[in-house]
């Protein structure tokens, strides 16, 4: 088989980067935020239905935040990029010069000689200037690059699935000791997002579980603190 560039950065995790922080963000807030709702309920609770009500409240709400945070974060991210890269077309209109000698001297910083650095510049400036400047001065590339719509659906979807799981969990066991159930069943769940987020993303195991786990043990735990602190049956 005839590896080609194209071919050989496919393989590279860092192209999921966008949406997979998306999923994962998603899937692991659903999760925690779902669950330790749950959980402060449940601590405050005699029965199930208040417990199930406020669970699906949050996991509506939470899916729409999710979907509207990243769709307003990303597209504010795109806005300044076009605006930049809007500055730059005019910087290359009105000064090509100081344009080209800054080019070269960002790939004489990156340890290229002068005089290749500055020809290198040229040229990268006669195949597509705006092109190369979007690229090593501003940064700006395809990688980077995130699609509001897609970061949108990945958020508010991942959320959804992560945020079903503990509510399959409250539908299922029993009342008594639901706390400490809901606390098991959702670190399981940790463990399962933290092992296919490393496989997807190409990183370690042990890190990824570790670090899901933890923070997640903390959200819930202080969720039941708050349950516990004001005493409030729920009936």
């Amino acid at each position: 088989m005839k590896v080609t560039i194209d071919n050989y950065l496919d393989n590279h995790f860092i192209h999921r980067s966008n949406w997979l922080r998306a999923a994962v963000l998603g899937a692991n807030d659903g999760i925690i935020s779902i669950s330790s709702l749950a959980i402060g309920i449940a601590a405050a609770s005699t029965t199930k239905e208040p417990i199930i009500l406020g669970t699906v409240a949050g996991l509506v709400a939470g899916a729409l935040s999710m979907a509207a945070g990243e769709y307003v974060s990303v597209s504010s991210q795109t806005d300044t990029e076009k605006a930049d890269i809007e500055r730059e077309i005019k910087e290359l209109r009105e000064m090509p010069e100081e344009e080209l000698a800054i080019l070269a001297q960002i790939y004489e910083r990156r340890g290229l000689k002068k005089e290749t650095a500055m020809q290198v510049a040229i040229e990268l400036t006669e195949k597509d200037a705006l092109a190369a400047h979007v690229r090593d001065e501003l940064g700006i590339t395809e990688m980077s690059q995130a699609n509001p719509i897609q970061a949108a659906i990945a958020s508010g979807a991942s959320f959804t699935v992560g945020g079903v799981l503990p509510l399959l969990a409250i539908l299922l066991l029993p009342i008594d000791g639901l706390v400490y159930w809901l606390y098991g069943f959702t670190i399981i769940f940790l463990v399962v997002l933290g092992v296919i987020s490393a496989k997807t993303g190409g990183s370690v195991i042990r890190k990824a579980v570790t670090r899901i786990v933890i923070w997640g043990t903390l959200a819930m735990g202080l969720t039941a603190l708050v349950g516990y602190f004001f005493g409030v049956n729920v009936a």
